[in-house]
């Protein structure tokens, strides 16, 4: 098999949704209550028919139970999310969401796994003070001579919010999904794949996206990236998206550049009229 049929395999791989086992048709005995039935679970108390003999097996599977990371696919999510992470996305939509790890508890436990590797637990030993320091020294060599203001105001920003994502991780990065979700939506309502898509659709759909970023950016910040490298990983959000909305590579590349753009236009008179309301009640002062 040459690498185009291998690539033909790959692209109908990603594109078939994830096929469940067939169901057992033997006999089983429940351990726990004794039920007699036919099937992979016990229909009164939901035992699975394969757990047998105790073994290390079994055991990492239920010390991945107790955390939350062994039920429901989160294996194979992460797997989707990075292989065929749109096409993993419309399945979820479809309706087929108990193949796949519930997206606002990964989102939690992926955060969590994030801020412990930002906490210097990768390999360069390199902590969240160190990337703040990185994202200051940038921005100071592109302001060069004479901007000591801009640089005060840029040293406050960028302290501000990485208090407030150290405090408040979880509320910080919804907040963040959810305005960015307002945006893109605008843009991507009228996905050819999903039928009159929904907000609430694509909001789950963008807190999948987000999961699939932060397993990137938590890979790479162990291996001690850049910032600016973790920071350019951003550009895979187009691959889900494409995916997702069956749009074209241009299509999909320009509808974000445009979400992108209206967001920082947003942001920049909400901040320019929030300036002028602290300089006019003198809490601020020239």
């Amino acid at each position: 098999m040459n690498w185009k049929e291998k690539y033909k395999h790959f692209r109908k791989w990603q594109e078939t949704p994830y096929q469940v086992a067939p169901m057992a048709t033997e006999e089983h005995e429940c351990p726990t209550c004794h039920t007699q039935f036919q099937g992979n679970y016990c229909p009164r108390c939901g035992q699975s028919a394969r757990i047998g003999r105790y073994s290390f097996k079994a055991a990492f599977l239920l010390f991945l139970d107790v955390w939350g990371v062994g039920n429901r696919g989160m294996f194979r999510t992460l797997r989707d999310l990075l292989l065929r992470p749109g096409y993993m996305i419309r399945d979820y939509l479809s309706g087929m969401q108990m193949a796949y790890f519930p997206p606002f508890k990964m989102l939690f436990l992926l955060t969590a796994l994030s801020l412990i590797v930002a906490h210097g637990v990768n390999i360069k030993g390199k902590t969240m003070e160190d990337q703040q320091q990185e994202i200051l020294s940038s921005v100071h060599q592109t302001q060069g001579e004479g901007a000591d203001v801009v640089n005060g105001m840029a040293n406050n920003y960028v302290n501000w919010i990485f208090e407030i994502q150290e405090r408040f991780p979880n509320s910080f990065t919804l907040l963040t999904v959810l305005l960015l979700t307002s945006f893109y939506y605008i843009f991507f309502r009228k996905a050819k794949t999903v039928d009159h898509l929904r907000f609430s659709e694509f909001l789950i759909a963008m807190i999948y996206v987000v999961n699939m970023l932060t397993i990137y950016e938590t890979v790479f910040a162990f291996f001690g990236a850049s910032t600016t490298v973790i920071t350019c990983l951003s550009a895979l959000t187009v691959i889900p998206l494409k995916q997702l909305s069956g749009f074209s590579w241009l299509r999909t590349i320009l509808s974000m550049v445009a979400a992108f753009i209206l967001l920082w236009l947003v942001i920049l008179v909400v901040g320019s009229l929030t300036v002028g309301v602290l300089f006019a009640t003198g809490i601020l002062s020239k």
